[in-house]
């Protein structure tokens, strides 16, 4: 059946395209979607079936139609979406999980070494002719990496930290991967004291909004890196910005803010000890390609009828038993 399929942004890459063009879809693109405006004109006046979600829906959009029955998000996060709203509505909310994983874990790793051998200021030392060896940067292996949230992210970061020579602790009370080499943990407080390397790859949710606050940065090691391909709100900003200023962190390697693009004040865009990047993770063309078919599969299976992994739903209690 010939699906009418909203896409939250201006396009999307061609393997999505095509999945939804052999299934005869016709595809609707948004190209404003820093507003709820255009969106919810567009539910209002067509019988949308599915929305593809590159960027948020709205609790306004999902309840101005009773005609969605499914919205696939462009990534595996979910925080962009309304998701109460939808499951009032008992509309699915798919998450393309794991397809992007290898490129934001490669990003992570990036971004540790980056920390640990100052490598942007050393970039920019020399584009000014100016030839300074110092400071010493710090050597990763034999120092200890702390995982927080072992999903496939989380697992290819371990296994990647691992090959470099660190130890690897995790704790995700909802996984139970078992990983060579890995070490669990039991709670957060069991990890951060020994936390050389902190990074995060949980959800953002209600439970993890603000998770890493003033006290938890306190308990890491004097010296210690903290690192975040997740979300920002994950991290509580400010206390990040007093402790990275105090000099008790040896830096910080962000690609996920509070508010993005961060604001021209954002005290942590002239922290020197900061490696910044523009919530680049996933943004390879293998991953921006598998993304854009997994999440255009992930929709026509809920239209079509047919069954989907329940691991893929956020709002599974939606599903048919």
């Amino acid at each position: 059946m010939p699906w009418t399929i909203a896409i939250t942004g201006p396009d999307l890459a061609q393997p999505g395209l095509d999945v939804l063009s052999a299934a005869g879809c016709r595809v609707l693109f948004i190209q404003d979607n820093s507003t709820d405006a255009e969106l919810l004109a567009l539910v209002r006046k067509e019988r949308i079936d599915g929305i593809l979600a590159r960027h948020g829906v709205s609790g306004n959009v999902i309840r101005a139609t009773d005609t969605i029955r499914c919205i696939s998000r462009h990534g595996a996060g979910y925080n962009s979406v309304d998701v109460p709203a939808a499951t009032a509505k008992k509309i699915p909310v798919l998450v393309a999980a794991g397809v992007n994983a290898q490129s934001v874990a490669e990003l992570t790793i990036g971004l540790m070494i980056a920390v640990a051998r100052s490598i942007p200021m050393h970039d920019g030392n020399l584009r000014r002719a100016r030839w300074i060896r110092g400071p010493s940067g710090t050597q990763l292996a034999g120092r200890t990496m702390d995982i927080v949230g072992l999903g496939a992210v989380g697992k290819r970061v371990a296994r990647a930290a691992a090959g470099l020579g660190l130890n690897v602790m995790a704790y995700d009370p909802y996984i139970n991967a078992v990983i060579d080499g890995v070490e669990r943990v039991g709670s957060l407080d069991d990890l951060l004291s020994r936390a050389e390397v902190l990074t995060l790859h949980c959800p953002l949710t209600d439970e993890t909004e603000g998770m890493i606050g003033a006290a938890e940065l306190a308990a890491l090691p004097k010296g210690a890196i903290v690192l975040n391909a997740a979300r920002g709100p994950v991290i509580d900003e400010d206390a990040l910005v007093a402790t990275l200023r105090s000099g008790h962190l040896l830096g910080a390697g962000l690609d996920t803010f509070r508010d993005e693009p961060p604001s021209a004040d954002c005290p942590l865009l002239s922290l020197p000890n900061v490696v910044l990047t523009p919530h680049i993770g996933a943004h390879t063309g293998h991953a921006t390609d598998a993304v854009s078919a997994t999440a255009a599969e992930n929709l026509l299976r809920i239209l079509d009828g047919k069954p989907v992994d329940p691991a893929l739903c956020v709002n599974r209690v939606v599903l048919p038993a």
